[in-house]
């Protein structure tokens, strides 16, 4: 099968796709996430992470950013 990169909305408990794909990319390492493996994302940020790893980082960056 073709990659496709798919275009997703993320949601608090699921995610809709809104343009057909098989794959997204990590918004932290730039790694190709499956669909089908895809766990972890931020709805506010409408991000994927490619794994609690990558979220937790980016939530850490968030965190100290914030910090004035």
């Amino acid at each position: 099968m073709k990659e496709l990169l798919a275009k997703l909305r993320y949601r608090p408990n699921n995610f809709e796709i809104i343009e057909e794909g098989n794959y997204v990319i990590c918004a932290v390492s730039g790694k190709k996430i499956a669909l089908e493996h895809l766990s972890y994302w931020n709805v506010e940020l409408q991000e994927a992470y490619y794994s609690s790893k990558e979220a937790h980082l980016k939530y850490e960056k968030i965190k100290k950013d914030k910090v004035i």
